[in-house]
Formats: C-alpha cells, sequence, structure tokens
C-alpha cells in the first residue's frame, strides 16, 4: 500500500511537470503517448487504493498558463471523459441521437458576444479561470467580430495551426530555444504573444465545437452549430449517428487521418448528445460533465523494426538526428524513417550505433521512436555539415539544456532557406513546388547550393521521383515551373535576388528609370540609384554593398546564363492606354502569368492598381463577375464597372 501511494505521488508531479510546459507552450518533457501511458497508471492505481492527491491530473483540467490577466469563465471548462474502446462508446450513446467530430489538437478558447458584438475571449486555462486574450481578437481566423444575433452568447473552441503552417514557421526559426515541438505546442506560444501582428502571421484559426450558452431555446445541438455557421463562424467537422453507426463512423474518420488527408492536428474523436437538455442533466466532477462529451483516443498500435542508420538533416542553424530502419507497416502505411529530434532526445532513448526501436504513428500521422531495445555501440555525430561539408559544434540550451548540433559556416546555404524562399515566390520568380521543406531536402542531397543550382534540378529528375513525398508527376510540374521562370520579368528578378531593402516597388522605379540593361550599368559602374525619385542613398547604398560582395555578383552572373530578361518600356507611357485610370484586379487571372504581370502591364500603360475598391476606382477587373465577393459588392454599390481579363484587353490590352 505504501508503494502505492510513494507512486501515485511520483505518477503526479510527472504529469503535472509534463502538463505545465504543455499548457504554456515551451518545449514538451514527455510525449501524448508516454503521458497517457502514465495516465492510465495513476487511474488504476487511484482506484486500487483510494489514494488521490488534491492535485491529481485526474481530478483537474488544464492547467494554468503563466502569463495574462485571469478571468473567471461564466461556465465551467471541463474536460470529457476518454476512451480509447469503441465499445464505451457505443455503451455511452444509449438510445439517444449523437454527433460525431474531431478532437482537434489545440487550445481551447471561449469567446462571449453580447449586442451582436465579441466583448471577451479566454483560454481555457484551468477550467475555471482562463487569460483574457481580447486583445488578439483581430489576429485569430475562425470567428466574427460582429454577428446579426443580439442577445448573450458564449461560444467554445478549439484555436489550432495547421501542419503546414507549422512547417513553414518552424523552418524559419533559427533559435533551438524558440523551436515548438508540435502544431499545438506552437499554437499555445503564439496566443501568449503580446504582438497581435506576430500572432496575426501564424495564421491561427479557430473552429468552434460547441455553443455553450444562447438566450434563446435552441435544443439541439446540431442545430446550435448550424446556427453558428451561419453567424459566420468556422464549425468543426460533424456527422450525425446513433450507437448503432457509431462503430463505421469511426472506422470512416479514422481513415481520413490515415489517408494523410487531414491538415489540422487532430488526437482523436468526440462524440456528444444532440439533446443539449439531456446532457446537461449528467453529474459534475472537478475534471468532467459525465454527459457533455466523451473523447475517443485511437490506440497507439506501435512496430519493432532495427536501425540501419541515422540521417542527419540541416535546416536552418540546426543539424537534426533522423532515424532511418527497415520498413514496418503502421497504421495501413509502410512507414521507415522517424525524427530523432536532438542529441538529448537520442540519448534519453538510448541510441546505440545498432539496436531495435520501437516506433508509433502520434495522432496516427507523425512516425515517433519512443522506445530502444538491445542498444549496441554509441551512436556517432557528424563532424561536418552535410550540405555545406564545415565543422559543425554541440551547443547546449541555456533554458532547457537540451543538447542540439549546428554547423559553424555563416554561409551554408541552408541557412539561408530564407533567401530561396523569397527567390521562388510569386513576386520573385514564382516558381511553384518548390517550398521550405523541398529545397532543404534538395540541399541536405547536395542538389541546392547556389540559386543558379535551381535550373539544374532536371540533372536529379530521376533521384527526386525516389524521394518521399514526390512522384512522376509532381516532379514533372516542379521542372516545368523551373523551364517557365526562365523567361522573368525584371521587377521580380531584382525582387528575388535578395538585395537589402531592395522591394518590388524600388524594383519598378529602377527599371522605369533605365531598364534592366541600366540596372546593371549602375552597380558595375558604381553609380547607385540615389538619384532615381523615391531610391534615396540607403537603399542605394545597400544595392551597391550587395554587389560589392564577390559571391552576390557571381551570383548574378551565373543566373544571367540562366535565364533571360524580358524587355519592358523604360517608363509608364503617359498616352498608353490606361493612362489615367485606377483598377483594383482580384481573382485568378489567365492571359496573364500572375496578378504581377498584369499590375506591371498596367503601370507600363500609365494606370494604377490598387488593392481596395474606392470612389477613386474606375474598373474592377474579376474573371468571376458574378462572384459575391466583397469587392464584387462594393463595386456595385459604388456604380463602379466589374469587367472581366477578356473585357480589359478588348479595351485596353
Amino acid at each position: 500500500m505504501e508503494d502505492d501511494k510513494i507512486r501515485c505521488e511520483e505518477l503526479v508531479r510527472r504529469l503535472n511537470e509534463a502538463s505545465e510546459a504543455y499548457y504554456n507552450g515551451r518545449e514538451e518533457i514527455m510525449s501524448n503517448y508516454e503521458w497517457d501511458a502514465l495516465f492510465d497508471e495513476l487511474l488504476a492505481l487511484e482506484a486500487k487504493s483510494g489514494y488521490i492527491l488534491p492535485d491529481s491530473p485526474t481530478r483537474n483540467t488544464g492547467y494554468e498558463e503563466n502569463n495574462g490577466e485571469r478571468e473567471a469563465h461564466e461556465f465551467p471548462a471541463l474536460s470529457l471523459a476518454k476512451t480509447k474502446l469503441v465499445s464505451e462508446l457505443i455503451k455511452w450513446a444509449e438510445d439517444k441521437e449523437v454527433w460525431l467530430s474531431w478532437k482537434l489538437d489545440g487550445l481551447t478558447l471561449v469567446l462571449t458576444y453580447d449586442g451582436g458584438k465579441l466583448t471577451r475571449i479566454l483560454t481555457r486555462g484551468n477550467g475555471v479561470t482562463g487569460t483574457n486574450i481580447t486583445y488578439l481578437k483581430n489576429a485569430i481566423k475562425g470567428f466574427p467580430l460582429k454577428i446579426k444575433y443580439q442577445g448573450h452568447m458564449v461560444v467554445r473552441g478549439e484555436a489550432t495551426i495547421s501542419y503546414t503552417d507549422f512547417a513553414l514557421i518552424n523552418d524559419t526559426i533559427e533559435d533551438d530555444d524558440e523551436k515548438y515541438a508540435n502544431p499545438r505546442n506552437l499554437a499555445s506560444g503564439t496566443l501568449s504573444l503580446d504582438d497581435a501582428e506576430k500572432v496575426k502571421e501564424r495564421r491561427v484559426c479557430f473552429h468552434a465545437f460547441t455553443l455553450v450558452y444562447l438566450d434563446d431555446d435552441v435544443v439541439s445541438w446540431g442545430e446550435r452549430m448550424d446556427f453558428l455557421a451561419k453567424e459566420g463562424f468556422t464549425v468543426i467537422d460533424r456527422e450525425k449517428t446513433d450507437a448503432e453507426g457509431i462503430s463505421d463512423a469511426v472506422e470512416r474518420w479514422t481513415k481520413k487521418v490515415e489517408s494523410g488527408e487531414m491538415d489540422l492536428p487532430v488526437d482523436g474523436l468526440v462524440i456528444c448528445y444532440d439533446d443539449t437538455e439531456y446532457a446537461a442533466s449528467g453529474s459534475v466532477t472537478g475534471h468532467h460533465a459525465a454527459k457533455a462529451g466523451y473523447a475517443f483516443k485511437w490506440q497507439d498500435v506501435s512496430a519493432l523494426s532495427e536501425l540501419l542508420y541515422v540521417e542527419w538533416s540541416c535546416a536552418a542553424s540546426t543539424i537534426s538526428p533522423v532515424a532511418v530502419f527497415e520498413p514496418v507497416q503502421l497504421e495501413g502505411t509502410t512507414v521507415s524513417r522517424a525524427s530523432l529530434c536532438n542529441i538529448s532526445e537520442m540519448e534519453r532513448l538510448g541510441i546505440g550505433e545498432k539496436c531495435t526501436l520501437e516506433v508509433i504513428k502520434a495522432n496516427k500521422i507523425i512516425p515517433k521512436c519512443i522506445a530502444v531495445k538491445e542498444a549496441a555501440g554509441a551512436f556517432t555525430v557528424p563532424l561536418t555539415c552535410p550540405v555545406c561539408g564545415a565543422q559543425t559544434e554541440i551547443r547546449t540550451s541555456q533554458k532547457s539544456k537540451t543538447k542540439t548540433l549546428h554547423c559553424t559556416n555563416p554561409d551554408c546555404s541552408a541557412k539561408h532557406v530564407k533567401k530561396f524562399t523569397r527567390f521562388v515566390s510569386k513576386s520573385g520568380m514564382d516558381i511553384d513546388g518548390l517550398s521550405i521543406q523541398t529545397m532543404l531536402k534538395f540541399m541536405n542531397e547536395g542538389f541546392l547550393k547556389e540559386f543558379q543550382d535551381i535550373y539544374h534540378l532536371s540533372e536529379h529528375a530521376e533521384e527526386i521521383r525516389q524521394m518521399e513525398g514526390f512522384g512522376e508527376k509532381s516532379c514533372e510540374n516542379m521542372m516545368k515551373a523551373i523551364e517557365k521562370s526562365r523567361q522573368a520579368n525584371p521587377v521580380n528578378f531584382i525582387y528575388a535576388l535578395c538585395i537589402p531593402m531592395m522591394g518590388i516597388d524600388a524594383g519598378k522605379k529602377i527599371i522605369a528609370d533605365g531598364g534592366f540593361e541600366g540596372f546593371l550599368e549602375r552597380l558595375e559602374q558604381k553609380k547607385g540609384f540615389e538619384d532615381i525619385d523615391g531610391i534615396g542613398p540607403e537603399k542605394s547604398g545597400s544595392a551597391l554593398l550587395w554587389y560589392e560582395n564577390d559571391k552576390n555578383r557571381l551570383s548574378l552572373q551565373a543566373l544571367l546564363q540562366e535565364v533571360t530578361i524580358e524587355k519592358t518600356d523604360r517608363k509608364p507611357d503617359a498616352q498608353g492606354k490606361c493612362a489615367g485610370l485606377t483598377f483594383v484586379i482580384t481573382g485568378e487571372v489567365s492571359h496573364y502569368k500572375n496578378r504581377d504581370e498584369f499590375k506591371a502591364y498596367v503601370e507600363a500603360s500609365g494606370g494604377k492598381v490598387t488593392g481596395s475598391v474606392t470612389s477613386k476606382t474606375n474598373y474592377l477587373v474579376n474573371n468571376d463577375a458574378a462572384s459575391a465577393s466583397s469587392k464584387n459588392r462594393k463595386a456595385k454599390e459604388l456604380g463602379i464597372p466589374i469587367i472581366t481579363e477578356e473585357e480589359f484587353l478588348s479595351r485596353f490590352g
């Protein structure tokens, strides 16, 4: 009995420490898999011994955040009871109609509306009190600031960051102490920031999952969710079913996750009663309300495999280890790779030169190594960077004491992946298919070191087709996009060069003044650009300093061997067909390569392009003239003609 008490105390301490890190957006100290296993062990021990500590996570919900003003919830935000057995869901459903929806893995927020306006946003916190983050109301997508309903209303939902956005954001964070373990960790850390603009950049999206309170008498949960959707909320996906249909529904929804079509992080499913009055009639503990809903978490299926080798992959300033092992079947797919995160995690797991790995797919998506068996020998840390060959060094984080590997070369191309991202962007060379992750893969394979190497990727086409995530079609599309970009607009080309302080507007002014030849001549002869209206000495000096660098100059010369710069008129034509007219261009375009090229034509023809429709707008160009978009509505209100691209070309082309 005494041993059970000691173990309970240890489990409560470890679980609460992990929850504190988890809920405050810091580096996670244990995986969900480990947390669930320890939580289940604690539940069993408490039932056996009757020894339950006041701060046990089985009796408490959430965890208090460390930042911000604390406020009481109007309605407690309790946890749901959880199960890994479909049979338990069927039993819980009884003879009632129920709804199945996702259990999103983000940060729960509670929104309050009064008189048709959003008045408060609270984080879930410990379920009784939360942090007021109303100041972020313009930075989070997925809910309206104003609604038609004028009564008192409380909505609960999950703020998430997609896997795509998570990967993009993490790849551009150079400081390892600032990187995030997963999208949930990133969402939590993001919503603790004071800078609303920074939060907006991270594309946090709110998904309403329940209407907690409404002055009006709407009993059906399904009708409540439909009501929220009509008011402009992003509402969680849902399906109506019953005890007989739950098993099939769970199987269908699980396959959506296993197939990889879900970009939002989910860690299970939820069922709730359609009859909200019945749902509110259940008993309530400090942890959950018995009838409020039932969460289903997938059983983690593990497999054993022999480690073949550790691959070290460079991204930004960090070189991260990836376990490559004998392929195994997990959750319906073949898995042969899993991130090992960093040197500290390798040491914690006990990775050896040879060993057997136990692997799962966390939340049925991300391969993860959870244990090591029969390890022999010690793993080796590479002495040179896999991208540039420079010396590496191990650094220990001051905050988390985590050991990570780094390249010491400040010019390593993997450290400058942001520049490659700008080069291939729509405002640059407009090359589809080259995401940050793809370019980092190519850098680690040795395919990419300089911008000009992009135009030689066809030499590695066969190898690329064999890489994970690629195939014949995607490789072919990428190669076509690269070839198409060989015809370059001079303004976009200047932007793509990543000259500090030289954006699209500066490029337009330079090209309008002397064309691309004039741009090269000014660099070669060190004339600068400060005599051009709107450039000034600071931007001019920045461009000259950039060109003095041998690496930049040679890169420009090499690129000019790969691309053809399109000829353009030097100055806007004051007598051109668009002279004196202001246009707004919206939606997809087909005759021009993109909207930037369309805009360049209008400006070269003496016209002006703005981003919003006002009384000064002469024409709105939209190929979907019947669209109910805000720009179309505004144009109709002001009596401004809406024309298609075809009509534009017939009048002004």
